[in-house]
């Protein structure tokens, strides 16, 4: 492991873009922190400081979001009452299970719905408690396992067709629910250690400074674009992170191991050349209508 004061760097630098994300997204900072930092530190270690961090980061994504709460609560609350039971069993995994093995089984759920995502996966979901009960419980046992359920939820959402201002507030309202509630469970459970604590110190200052500043940013960038490249990045990291695990836990051994990483550029790789090359196709058809427009108009 490099020198502890290295890992802190590298750690605090993932967090500030990660926090910078999650304010511009409203998701974010778990997805693209834990992959990477699990490199240096177990899911008991981890976790603890991450919900924390996060139950403050989803209320100020909530307060500044509070227009959509009234449109959108009726949709989430099935997620949310399923969210009870899922993160107690997954509390219970999280304290049972070889550090190793959760980090695989973190990674190999995670990396799957990033590139359904990054793909733009889109099915029209209706929000009913038939769906909204058994997605929030497995929601709640991935969200206490491994602290990530943004591209999960942004399927979801995504999928349901809400507009901006509604998705971010229903991602808001299902993760203060689930942060909170992990939260109380781990410290039940007694997974608040010192070493928690000491990553607390490393996160509090990055989300002070990232959260507003990507608030801030994304009204002045192109929201899709930038969205599709964050994804591009929590997929290299998290191809990354699984083959290292995969070696960890002698899986498979170096340098082949790392195919996962390799398949997982490729396979983005070609989505993002099918992302811009719409963008750019649809950039042309606009161009083209404007110019038609101006030709056939008064002179």
């Amino acid at each position: 492991m490099p020198p502890f004061d290295l890992v802190v760097i590298v750690v605090a630098g993932i967090a500030l873009f990660a926090a910078f994300v999650n304010g511009a997204l409203g998701y974010g900072f778990s997805s693209l922190t834990v992959p990477m930092a699990l490199v240096f530190y177990t899911n008991r270690i981890l976790n603890p400081a991450v919900v924390l961090v996060e139950v403050i980061t989803n209320l100020y994504v909530l307060l500044i979001n509070l227009n959509g709460v009234a449109t959108v609560w009726r949709r989430v609350f099935p997620v949310v009452v399923g969210l009870l039971p899922g993160i107690g069993i997954g509390a219970m995994i999280l304290t049972s299970v070889q550090p190793g093995w959760i980090k695989l089984v973190t990674y190999s759920l995670i990396l799957p719905l990033i590139l359904l995502q990054a793909a733009g996966w889109r099915r029209p979901i209706r929000s009913t408690w038939l769906v909204g009960l058994p997605f929030g419980t497995t929601l709640g046992v991935l969200y206490s396992v491994t602290t990530i359920s943004g591209p999960p939820l942004a399927i979801l959402f995504n999928n349901q067709g809400l507009v901006k201002t509604e998705f971010r507030a229903g991602l808001a309202l299902v993760r203060v629910a689930e942060s909170s509630v992990t939260a109380m469970v781990y410290y039940q459970l007694g997974l608040f250690t010192a070493e928690s604590g000491k990553l607390l110190w490393v996160f509090f200052p990055c989300i002070a400074i990232g959260v507003p500043l990507g608030s801030y940013a994304i009204s002045r960038l192109d929201a899709e674009t930038f969205r599709r490249i964050c994804m591009s990045f929590d997929a290299w990291v998290v191809g990354f992170g699984f083959s290292r695990v995969l070696i960890e836990v002698n899986l498979m051994e170096s340098p082949w191991a790392y195919g996962v990483l390799i398949l997982t550029l490729l396979i983005d790789g070609c989505l993002l050349y099918i992302f811009f090359s719409r963008r750019a196709a649809s950039a042309r058809s606009r161009g083209e209508l404007l110019t038609h427009g101006a030709q056939g108009g008064p002179v």
